[in-house]
Parts: structure tokens; C-alpha cells; sequence
């Protein structure tokens, strides 16, 4: 996925600079950034996910406190960073937390960063060379991750073997979904392309278009208005949650929900779909177990390392839901090519006109078309006194 950056930010050959942001999640601090900042965040191995929401916050550059690429596993989001434009110094240590105040002016020079011209820590500052290596390198982790992932799947599937087997706690819904097809879009995972490649999915098959958490977002940006809305209403504009679909409001396990209070305080009415399984699946689930004959994805993951990217939490939820829907369920890439080369039936048409049109004009040309075209005059000549003589 190429992504265009608006770059606002202050660079010269001495570095880049820009008004530091602080927090330690990636999740919070991406509410808070403009164009130009320089993110300082604790995370190991930046996911795409929220490498995204750096990106699409436009921001000049990121300094993490933690590896970005641990190499327990080839994690996607550094690569998406350096597709986008985005400095990324790694590794840096906790003491820059400490040396920093929210909204100061820092420096990037080569692998240190400076505030008010005094240095106050170094990294490694990642190219796309580097990276790519960094990834190579992480591959050897990904055994020990599926080791997790299998145990982590079985717990699972006992703790929510009613849900994904027969459905039990899946909300009943207004929005009519039997025997129709379904669009579920996610604001991740090459979203913005996947849209633009089934608008004639869309215009033919009129499927229920779902947004979960800023998929509804990215539907509203696109031009269509989502029949239905999955979130935790932490990931999603008021704009969207207010755009008259009908919320679902996705509960973890628990019974908590992340944006509970924004849903009170915004009068939202919804149902709630209370499921140890993600935003995402929750979708997936409410789709197939109101009998949805296909369900599209779109910006969903859909590799093994895409999958492990997600995180151990979200994997084998993730993995099992597929596994419960079964063939019912397609990428929006493989729907994308079916619909890729097909002509509509006005295209069709205009083209058999052009083709008659230009097969007359070949014939007129020859003795035989000559003697068709004087029979053709001479029949309408008489019509016309036929029908003159009526009139009269």
C-alpha cells in the first residue's frame, strides 16, 4: 500500500524536527497529533495498524522507546512507516520520557534527538534497508509465535464455544441481513484500495455495507452511507456514529465497554453484543449467524503474518471466527478480480450499436448495398403516399 504524506514538518540537512507528543500508547496518543508532530511512544513491534493511524495523522516522525521490530515476528507496521515517509528512530530508551514535555520542539539528527540543542538520547534510525533486514530477520521468530497461538485457540474456543457454535449472544438486529450479501470494512490492512476496487461489487449487488470501529469512517469518506455500525465507539468520529445506521455496540468479555461513556453521553441508540472476541469478529458473527449468504472483508487481514500482526489476543479469535463462517466468507481482493473485467450491459450494448452501424456503412459501399439502399427509398416512398392517402 502506498500512502502519500502531507509533510508540514520542518526538515533541513541538519534533521527533522517538530513539537513532541508523549504517551506511552499508540492508541491514545494518535487522538491527540497534528500534521508535523514527532510522536514518542512505547511500543514493541509497531503492528500496521497503528502504524496507520501514524501515518494518517500525518505526523513528521516517530521516536520509540521500545524495538519496533523485536524479531519475535516480522511485524508490518515499520515497513508501512517507511513506505509513508516517516522517520522512525527505535530503541531509544525510557530517559527521553523523562527529558521531554509534551508540546516542547525536538530535533532528529541522523540517530540522536535533541531538545533545545542539548542531545538527550540516541537510537537507531531505520531506513528502508534496515528494515527490511530487521523483517528478514524476524522470521525465525513466527514458530514460537504459532506455539502460543495454538494454546491461546484452544482457550479460546472453550470460553466462547457457545457463541461460535450456536450463536448465543448474538443481539437481534433491525437491519435486514437474510439472504443478503454483506460488506464489512475495517480502516486497516489496504482499506482505502479495496473500496475503490468494488464499487461495481457494490452498484450491482447493493450488499448491507457494515463499518466496524473507523470502517465506518472510511465507508462515509468513500461515498456510502453503512446500514450498520460494530464498535466499541473508541476508534470512530461522531459524525459516523451519528450518520443514522443502526449501532451495535461491541462488549468485551467482561461486560466493559472501551467508549461506554461517549455512546451515554452522545444519546446513541444501540444494541450491545457482549463476545470475548474482537470488533472485528464480532461483525463477521452477527453477519453469519443472521444468514448473510457471503460476507465481503475489506481492509482485513488476511496472511499468516497479518494475522500474527494483529496481536496473540486478537489471533485466535480471529482465526476461529474464520473457521465457524467457513466458505461464506471472502477477501475483498479475490471478490475484487471477478468484478475487475466485467463491462456493463449499457457498454455492451453502445458496442453492438457502433458494430451495426459500422457493418451498414460497409454494405452501402458495395453494388448490393447500392440496390438495398434504392429497394429501402422506394419502399418508404410508398408508405409515405399509403399513408397520405388515408389522411385524405
Amino acid at each position: 500500500m502506498k500512502l502519500s504524506l502531507r509533510k508540514s514538518r520542518t526538515a533541513s540537512a541538519s534533521g527533522v524536527s517538530g513539537p513532541a507528543r508523549l504517551d506511552r500508547r499508540t492508541r491514545n496518543i494518535v487522538k491527540r497529533l497534528r500534521p508535523g508532530d514527532v510522536a514518542i511512544i512505547d511500543h514493541v513491534d509497531i503492528d500496521r495498524h497503528a502504524a496507520l493511524a501514524l501515518v494518517e495523522a500525518e505526523v513528521a516522525a516517530v521516536i520509540n522507546i521500545a524495538p519496533s521490530i523485536s524479531g519475535r515476528y516480522p511485524n508490518l507496521g515499520p515497513e508501512l512507516l517507511m513506505e509513508a515517509g516517516v522517520v522512525l528512530v527505535d530503541d531509544v530508551g525510557p530517559a527521553v520520557f523523562q527529558a521531554v514535555n509534551d508540546g516542547d520542539t525536538v530535533l532528529i539528527d541522523g540517530d540522536t534527538i535533541y531538545r533545545g540543542g542539548t542531545p538527550i538520547g540516541t537510537g537507531v534510525r531505520h531506513d528502508a534497508e534496515s528494515v527490511a533486514a530487521a523483517m528478514e530477520d524476524s522470521k525465525d521468530g513466527m514458530a514460537s509465535q504459532l506455539e502460543a497461538f495454538s494454546a491461546n485457540a484452544i482457550e479460546h474456543l472453550r470460553r466462547e464455544r457457545g457463541l461460535l457454535l450456536d450463536g448465543e449472544g448474538v443481539p437481534t438486529l433491525r437491519t435486514s441481513i437474510d439472504g443478503r450479501q454483506v460488506l464489512v470494512v475495517l480502516r486497516a490492512f489496504d482499506y482505502a484500495a479495496d473500496l475503490r476496487s468494488l464499487r461495481t461489487f457494490i452498484r450491482e449487488n447493493a450488499p448491507v455495507l457494515v463499518g466496524v470501529d473507523a470502517g465506518a469512517d472510511a465507508l462515509i469518506e468513500a461515498g456510502y452511507r453503512p446500514a450498520l455500525i460494530v464498535t466499541d465507539a473508541d476508534e470512530i468520529t461522531d459524525k459516523a456514529l451519528r450518520c443514522g445506521a443502526e449501532v451495535v455496540v461491541h462488549a468485551g468479555a467482561d461486560g466493559r465497554v472501551r467508549g461506554g461513556e461517549r455512546v451515554e453521553r452522545l444519546g446513541i441508540q444501540h444494541v450491545t453484543f457482549q463476545a470475548g472476541v474482537t470488533a472485528e469478529d464480532a461483525a463477521i458473527l452477527l453477519a453469519h449467524f443472521h444468514r448473510a449468504n457471503l460476507i465481503v472483508m475489506v481492509g482485513s487481514h488476511a496472511t499468516l503474518v497479518e494475522f500474527i500482526d494483529k496481536g496473540r489476543s486478537g489471533m485466535a479469535s480471529s482465526f476461529l471466527t474464520r473457521a465457524t463462517v467457513g466458505s461464506t466468507l471472502v477477501d475483498a481482493k479475490a471478490v475484487s478480480r471477478l468484478y475487475h473485467h466485467r463491462i456493463s450491459s449499457w457498454v455492451v450494448l453502445l458496442a453492438l450499436l457502433v458494430g451495426l452501424v459500422a457493418v451498414g456503412a460497409a454494405i452501402a459501399t458495395t453494388p448490393v448495398g447500392q440496390e438495398w439502399w434504392d429497394h429501402l427509398v422506394a419502399w418508404f416512398d410508398d408508405l409515405s403516399g399509403w399513408i397520405k392517402g388515408l389522411r385524405s
